[in-house]
């Protein structure tokens, strides 16, 4: 049964993430992520998602694979990448030991007020653009050189502001310091404007996208929002084609285009991500586990466990 326009709409949703800022009178947020865990809770490492924030990731130490819009960037430690606002990404590897920050903030803030010159000739004309998903920033490049200290200095500034916030909630009520103000929200504002001037005088001028591209973009999320909210199930190669209104083979290029991989293949791996959550986060048994995450016996979904993180799934759990 075709998938209905409102029902595809409510997929898509499902790959959406909406960040939880610690203020949301300053709206930026700066998530650390290693393969244990990420902080604090949000999605990204071997979770396929977007949201409307724009995103800077510096890896900070190791080297990552980065996949957004379908293609994959490769980041050695100190290489940073910048991702387009509303792409679907994902972080597909990290080394062991690997770690990355991640900075989300939203394109207003380059604007400086709504309807200004530069929102309209500097800001919008990049952040809606679908030629435009990802830029990496390498050490070789001067003013990428520049941008990647900025980067580095924002990370300390962050670190700093939560520090004081954590430390100002601490502070008995009435309490009064001499100390003098910081005002990190001035400082982290200044980096962010400061990378995002030197990024776009830099670049060559942003193509406008084709049609097919955004048909593209559209049908890929549909469709994985619908292995998304069905994983559990049985799922047949014409219902995936279905959550977009397109053809089996149609909906097979488009993830191999966009995703790198066959339906089939991605439906698999993302069960075994949902496991893995399972696995951490709850004392389920390794059987209940895999009916709950849509494999049709728990012999099966060992097999693929070990195939695609090296361990069983209770060597895994034992491990955490």
């Amino acid at each position: 049964m075709p998938v209905t326009e409102e029902k595809s709409t409510e997929a898509i949703r499902e790959l959406h993430e909406i960040n939880r800022y610690r203020d949301t009178a300053f709206p930026v947020g700066m998530y650390i992520v290693t393969k244990e865990k990420i902080i604090p809770q949000g999605r990204g490492y071997l979770d396929l998602h977007w949201h409307e924030e724009l995103q800077v990731t510096l890896v900070t130490s190791g080297a990552m694979g980065m996949q957004v819009n379908g293609l994959v960037y490769r980041l050695r430690e100190g290489e940073a990448i910048f991702i387009n606002r509303n792409f679907l990404h994902i972080t597909t590897e990290l080394t062991d030991g690997g770690r990355y920050v991640s900075f989300n903030f939203p394109d207003k803030m380059l604007g400086f007020f709504a309807g200004s010159r530069m929102e309209q000739d500097d800001v919008l004309p990049f952040t809606g653009n679908y030629a435009f998903p990802a830029l990496v920033f390498k050490r070789e490049v001067p003013w990428q050189a520049e941008i990647l200290d900025m980067l580095w200095k924002l990370q300390e500034v962050m670190t700093g502001k939560e520090r004081e916030e954590e430390q100002t909630k601490k502070t008995v009520s009435g309490e009064k310091t001499a100390e003098k103000k910081e005002r990190p929200e001035y400082l982290v504002s200044l980096l962010i404007t400061g990378i995002w001037y030197r990024m776009i005088t830099n670049m060559e001028s942003v193509r406008t996208p084709s049609r097919s591209r955004v048909r593209k973009q559209e049908r890929i999320q549909s469709m994985l929002s619908f292995i998304h909210e069905n994983y559990m199930n049985p799922i047949q190669l014409c219902e995936i084609a279905q959550a977009a209104n397109v053809s089996e083979g149609e909906c097979c290029r488009c993830f191999r285009e966009m995703v790198r991989e066959s339906p089939g293949q991605y439906l698999l791996r993302y069960r075994v991500t949902q496991a893995m959550e399972l696995l951490n986060g709850s004392e389920k048994s390794v059987t209940e586990v895999a009916a709950e995450t849509g494999f049709s016996d728990a012999s099966h979904f060992i097999q693929y466990f070990r195939k695609k993180t090296g361990m069983t799934p209770k060597e895994y759990r034992n491990k955490k």
